[in-house]
Formats: C-alpha cells, structure tokens, sequence
C-alpha cells in the first residue's frame, strides 16, 4: 500500500501543539493490519531551527525543497502570525507553496491560513482561522471569505481550520477523506479523541455564564441520534428537554454554533457514510436509514455536504479499504 506524502512546514514562532497535531494524529492512521496511511514529515526553511511560541526551538529533518514532492502540505499556525503585515514571508516560503498548489493538497492550522493567504492560495475562497484573529485576518485580506464559525473548511485542494484543537478535527476529517470514516474512528480511539465534533468556534467564544438553572439542549441531541431514521422536527426536540422553540433553537446555537436542522443534516450524512462504508444496503435503504427518506434526497445532501453521490462515494472507500 502507499503511503500517503505529508509534509508539515514550520515557520518562525510556530505553535507546538499545532506542529505536533498532524504527526500525531496522521502518524496514527494505521489499516486494520497496522500499516500506517501516511508518512509525516517536518521541513522548515534552509532546513534550520525555527523558534516555537513555547520558547523551544524546532529543528526540521527536511528544507523547503520537501514541499515539492509530497501529496499534501500542512502549515502550522503561528504565534500572532498577524505581525506578518510588517514581517512578510520570505520569498523561498511563498515560491515554494505557490509552486505546489497546482498540484499538491494544501491546509493551514490555525493561523497557517495567514500564511496560505499571503501566498494568494485563499483569494476568493472560503477559509477560517482562530477567532480571536478573525478581525485582523478580514483586514489584512478582504479578498478571503472568512467564516470564523466553523471548526474547518474544506474547498477541496485547501483547507483551513481553526484554532489550537480545531486542528485535531481537520486532521481526522483528512483521514476520513482519504481513507474513510472507520480509518478515521480507528485514529480518533487511538488518539482518545471524539472522532467528530459538531458545532462551530463560536461556541468557545467567551460570552456571559448561563444562570445555573439553564438547560442544556445535550439530552436532546443525544437522544435524536438513536433516532436519526425518525421525523424528529423542532417542537419534538425541545419539548424531549422541556423548552419552548424560541428558547431551544437560541440555546442550541449557543451551545453548537449551529441551528438543529443544520446539525441533524451532518449527523445524518454521518451516518449514511458509515452505511456506505461498512453495509451493503442499497442507496435508498441507507437513506432510509439515515433520516433522508430517499435516495434522491440522500444524493442531494451528500452532494452539497461532500460534492459525490453516494454510489461514488461507496466505490472510492470500498477501494481504499
């Protein structure tokens, strides 16, 4: 089997937990007979130490010259990587990643994506970061549409995530990417790690402490997901928690940072993905199944959610597996 080529680039003040992430948890990612999916190596620039925001210094096996021989590249974030506007990148670093993209997968942790939208790789796409830098990240660059939201975005030949854990959830959803959702929750045990987090930053995001009468909507959540082949409408689901809609739906969001439909939509696509994966059932059981109903219906979100039918996405993972 061969390996998939990663290469994770460090840069001057780089995050340590950012940079151990993607060797954690890709250097993880083994088959059911314990060979591992990907080979993850480290390259700074000119192959010499960078400092880290830990107060280490980092030194790669490897120089930038690795940047142009693996499948996918993966940037570290950095520490207020929003001082690049008067410490830009050096010309070697963007060279090297411009002349990639073409050809080569390419993801940011955290604030890598200043690093990636320095480089023009974002222009006119969809990217997040962490939110605490969401501000200064729209004014250095307008030409990005950023979501501070969301945990990751993947556009397909890049992806972005956002802060310090975010990263966790990126690199497992590259698994399930690449090699499917059992691959992925194999590396999530292994990891000791929920193999999928639903929700956005947002619900990180400091805001007032809720009064200690408040109710959370978890029950409710953990409750659909036994029931995810069910009609489960909103006044079903607030009244399992003993809420009004208005009341549920605002604090769901808080708690998620997502509304109920958007998340039960992902919870589901979840699940026809294990079926396709694992059963032989046909496409319009699965959809039954998973809460779609139809097959039709069951081809539209997992186009819009993973842009593959649902017939394509079986054979893809059937062949890895």
């Amino acid at each position: 089997m061969r390996r998939h080529e990663v290469a994770v680039l460090a840069l001057d003040q780089v995050t340590g937990f950012d940079l151990g992430t993607p060797t954690q948890v890709l250097g993880t990612a083994r088959d059911e007979r314990e060979r591992p999916y990907y080979r993850v190596r480290v390259c700074t620039p000119g192959n010499l130490p960078v400092r880290s925001s830990a107060g280490y210094s980092v030194q790669g096996d490897h120089g930038l010259e690795l940047l142009a021989e693996v499948d996918t590249i993966i940037v570290s974030g950095q520490y207020r990587a929003d001082v690049l506007h008067r410490d830009p990148l050096s010309d070697d670093v963007l060279r090297a990643l411009v002349a990639a993209a073409p050809t080569t997968r390419i993801v940011s942790i955290c604030t890598g994506a200043f690093v990636l939208a320095a480089a023009g790789l974002l222009d006119g796409r969809r990217a997040t970061t962490h939110w605490w830098y969401a501000d200064a990240f729209r004014e250095m660059f307008p030409h990005v549409d950023l979501d501070p939201d969301v945990l990751f975005v993947d556009e397909g030949d890049v992806l972005t995530s956002a802060g310090v854990g975010a990263g966790i959830d990126l690199c497992l959803h590259l698994v399930r990417k690449d090699f499917g959702t059992e691959a992925a929750n194999r590396t999530a045990r292994r990891c000791v790690v929920p193999p999928w987090r639903s929700g956005g930053q947002s619900q990180y995001v400091e805001r007032p402490v809720p009064p200690v009468e408040t109710t959370s909507t978890a029950p409710a959540r953990e409750w659909a997901l036994g029931r995810l082949d069910e009609a489960l409408d909103l006044r079903t689901l607030a009244e399992h928690v003993r809420m009004s809609v208005r009341t549920f739906t605002r604090r769901f969001r808080e708690e998620t940072g997502l509304s109920p439909g958007k998340w039960l939509t992902q919870q589901r696509v979840e699940r026809a993905r294990h079926l396709l994966e694992s059963t032989d059932l046909p496409v319009d059981e699965v959809a039954r199944r998973s809460g779609f109903g139809t097959g039709a219906a069951l081809r539209q979100q997992m186009s819009a959610a993973l842009g593959v039918a649902p017939s394509v996405y079986r054979n893809t993972f059937r062949a890895s597996a």
